[in-house]
């Protein structure tokens, strides 16, 4: 028996060894071990088994964001919607920078894409502050008091406005200009809605016979001011206030059916329904609830959004 080579006689291997070497999962004569069809069918299904668990946790994650985005989409169209504030015609009740929550679902919130609304809660009152597209350019949203209600007879003189010949108490109005009465262009619209009754003739007679605020002391540059802007003093007698309407004398007006006539609170500061007409009870969006956060845009420190905020405006209601 030759033993200088180190190997076995093929007649000298052992049974047991034979099978010893089968059941690790060598192949007797080969000098590499391989895993059994058991050992890789147990290794893939691990593999496949990790694979399915990240992709499970993957998928549920993509489950609740789009359950997220639809529900934000509900809210956001039917409840809730959130505005900013960008001009000052609502200054003394909203400033500029003033972030507001609107309820849609108190006038019947718009179906996207349809056109059609929901039943509404209940009917715009007089005196509620609105969130409305503005006629003009409906892809605009306008914040403004509504004064005017369907069938409501308006008119003002001197700055103070008269709803069905009864002088109105606006404690939130501001005048930033108490002296002028400017009239343009833009209050032409006015004459074919001017009321022409006995009834409204009397109305009228009766708001010019109250007390008006004084014209501005006469200069000579004052005048010329005037003259540019167009502007007419107040309680001019050869002046009729629906044939030649300014800014705050004109009417009176008779509100259209299933229209709504506002104004901003900041009179001489607002382009509101005395400028370009009614607003379509279609174009109602909401009413503001709720000053959800506020800071000072035109405020000189940096990242005004964060060190200028209006911390005593958070949480305040809108009346």
């Amino acid at each position: 028996m030759d033993l200088g080579t180190g190997a076995l006689p093929s007649d000298a291997a052992s049974p047991a060894i034979v099978a010893s070497v089968a059941s690790a999962g060598t192949v007797p004569g080969a000098g590499v071990a391989r895993p059994s069809a058991a050992a890789r069918a147990a290794a893939l299904d691990s593999i496949n088994r990790s694979a399915r668990l990240q992709l499970g946790w993957l998928w549920e994650w993509a489950k609740i964001f789009q359950f997220a985005v639809v529900l934000f989409l509900l809210v956001r169209a039917f409840l809730v919607e959130a505005y900013k504030i960008p001009s000052g015609s609502m200054e003394g009740t909203l400033l500029v920078g003033d972030f507001l929550l609107v309820n849609k679902l108190v006038y019947g919130a718009e179906v996207p894409l349809t056109g059609r609304h929901l039943p509404r809660l209940r009917a715009p009152a007089r005196g509620e502050v609105v969130v409305f597209q503005w006629p003009s350019d409906p892809r605009k949203n306008f914040v403004k008091r509504l004064v005017g209600l369907p069938g409501d007879t308006l008119a003002m003189r001197g700055g103070t406005l008269y709803v069905n010949g009864t002088a109105q108490d606006e404690r939130y109005v501001t005048h930033t200009e108490p002296g002028a009465d400017p009239t343009y262009e833009d209050f032409r619209w006015q004459r074919g809605h001017v009321v022409r009754t006995a009834a409204a003739e009397s109305f009228a007679s009766s708001a010019a016979a109250a007390p008006m605020a004084a014209p501005p002391a006469a200069t000579p540059m004052a005048d010329s001011l005037a003259l540019d802007a167009g502007a007419l003093p107040l309680g001019r007698a050869d002046r009729n206030p629906g044939d030649h309407p300014s800014r705050n004398n004109w009417g009176p007006l008779i509100v259209p059916a299933d229209s709504y006539f506002v104004l901003g609170d900041n009179r001489d500061n607002s382009l509101d329904s005395r400028y370009w007409g009614f607003v379509p009870d279609s174009l109602l969006r909401g009413r503001p609830m709720v000053v959800y956060y506020s800071y000072a845009p035109d405020s000189a420190r940096r990242m005004a959004w964060l060190t200028a905020v209006r911390w005593s405006r958070l949480g305040v209601r809108v009346r």
